[in-house]
């Protein structure tokens, strides 16, 4: 269960949030469960934080750091992650389906059984990336690299 504090922190906006994670740094932020759908997290430092099970549909996630994020089991149908930096994030089981991941950096991510069906992955980083059962029926893939 996401912790209220950093739910709060969250919803302050963008320059708020980065200034608290760069003065905290020794906290993971714990968004699990929580429900952010149709935020704009754009630019946002997500770095390490526990999103797993959050609903994020249709969330502006445009160049926002989400390195080493658990986002397992994650709702991403919809949500904007063009440039989005997951590099190390656990995928495991979220639905990005009809995502925009255009240029998005998932370079050693799990993305063991996520389901990526009618995404734009056009020009997305997979090196390295654990891809065990992940589904990409109708993706939109132009080059990995």
């Amino acid at each position: 269960m996401a912790d209220q504090t950093h739910i709060y922190a969250l919803k302050q906006g963008l320059e708020f949030w980065n200034r608290w994670r760069q003065e905290h740094q020794q906290i993971l932020p714990d968004l699990s469960q929580a429900n952010l759908s149709r935020m704009d997290l754009s630019q946002f430092n997500l770095s390490q934080a526990n999103l797993r099970f959050a609903d994020l549909t249709a969330a502006n996630l445009q160049r926002t750091n989400l390195r080493g994020a658990n986002l397992s089991l994650a709702n991403l149908t919809r949500a904007n992650l063009t440039e989005a930096y997951l590099v190390g994030a656990d995928m495991t089981g979220a639905d990005v389906a009809n995502a925009d991941l255009r240029d998005a950096d998932l370079r050693n991510a799990n993305l063991k059984i996520t389901r990526f069906s009618g995404a734009d992955l056009r020009g997305a980083k997979l090196t390295g990336a654990v891809t065990d059962g992940t589904i990409f029926d109708n993706a939109r893939r132009r080059r990995f690299f």
